[in-house]
């Protein structure tokens, strides 16, 4: 009852003092800078990536670029853009790194590109490795893959996606007994704690494991992840599946426990439940939770006056804060697991990848983008 009471107060708050949404030629101003700037600098989307080690770039980091990329294109079709998408996939074979036999989330993640570039193109060499993957995972009774929560955004949209082409519930079927193992019993008792609605990023993190305040350690990107994985889910999965209103009851209740956490300058912390744990601002996470939160409200699936003043107030805080002027983006928390990774977190430090960074603010500049004024 004092946590609901909490979030009806800061809910008042936020709604006295509503923000209003910026201009849509700004927002689809500040998704074109940062792209061109990225395709500018990265301009053979088939060059491995180089951070201490050689990488391919169907790695997951450019694979979550490459989703922002084709949200991107869904409201503004320059063939441009699809081409660098295509470029990519033709430049990898339409592969996987690991091939068609892996199983590691963050290695299938480039899936979903390849299958929404299948959707337009209809080649079928697009999706004949990503769909072997897939299928050879759902041969096994294993199902304990998923044991980071990063995994269920990198994962999930590739099994609904092929579920909904092949017209097969057994994506959906299997890709709930992964999602069920992840969040009640991996690391015992699961991943996901029903108290708090928030999720912890894997069994290492899972109590008596405490932040430095002595808080639960709710990672901000982490949860992001999760936001991402349920909108990409739900945006695809046929109401008429068994566990499609677990999926929408998880989504909502993650976006009403944000409410209270987000900080007064419009970000919410690396550390989601100890904001003196490296307290400041950060854009991934952030940006998954607008996303989320703009693409409820474009479904009509939450309360716009709830969260329109919420979502508003972080989007114009990141296109004021973390734009430069060249179009790279600032305040961006290098690759990890948890909150002290990539500290510190500054406008000019640049992350180990600028990729994912870019496809979280392209994802939700592009959910933002379709918001109608009212």
């Amino acid at each position: 009852m004092k946590k609901i009471l909490i979030a009806l107060t800061m809910i008042g708050a936020l709604q006295a003092n509503a923000q209003q949404l910026p201009d849509k030629k700004k927002t689809l101003k500040a998704l074109e800078l940062t792209n061109k700037y990225f395709m500018e600098k990265y301009a053979d989307p088939g060059k491995p990536t180089f951070v201490k080690k050689e990488r391919p770039s169907n790695l997951w980091t450019r694979a979550v670029y490459y989703e922002g990329l084709m949200a991107l294109y869904n409201i503004d079709k320059k063939p441009a853009y699809k081409q660098y998408a295509l470029d990519w996939g033709k430049s990898h074979n339409w592969g996987l790194w690991g091939g068609p036999t892996v199983r590691n989330a963050d290695n299938i993640c480039a899936g979903q590109t390849y299958i929404d570039l299948y959707r337009i193109d209809k080649d079928p060499q697009y999706i004949k490795e990503v769909k072997a993957a897939i299928d050879n995972m759902k041969s096994t009774d294993k199902v304990d893959d998923w044991w980071w929560i990063d995994a269920l955004q990198m994962a999930m949209p590739v099994f609904v996606k092929l579920g909904v082409d092949n017209k097969d519930n057994s994506y959906f079927d299997f890709m709930y007994r992964m999602y069920s193992y992840t969040k009640h019993q991996h690391g015992t008792n699961g991943l996901y704690n029903p108290a708090d609605k928030l999720w912890w990023r894997d069994k290492d993190f899972v109590p008596p494991y405490t932040t430095v305040g002595g808080k639960q350690c709710y990672w901000s990107r982490g949860n992001g992840w999760v936001v991402a994985a349920l909108v990409r889910t739900l945006e695809e999965l046929p109401k008429t599946d068994p566990h499609y209103a677990e999926y929408m009851q998880d989504y909502k209740d993650m976006l009403a426990a944000l409410l209270p956490l987000q900080r007064p300058d419009g970000y919410w912390n690396v550390s989601l439940a100890d904001p003196t744990e490296y307290p400041g601002k950060e854009l991934t996470g952030t940006s998954l939770f607008v996303y989320g939160m703009a693409w409820g409200i474009n479904k009509g699936l939450i309360d716009r006056k709830v969260y329109l003043p919420v979502l508003a107030k972080a989007w114009n805080a990141m296109l004021k804060d973390c734009v430069h002027p060249n179009g790279a983006l600032g305040w961006v928390q290098s690759t990890g697991k948890e909150p002290k990774d990539g500290q510190p977190v500054s406008y000019d430090k640049i992350p180990d990848f600028e990729d994912y960074g870019l496809g979280c603010f392209l994802l939700a500049g592009s959910e933002v983008y379709q918001l109608k004024k009212k």
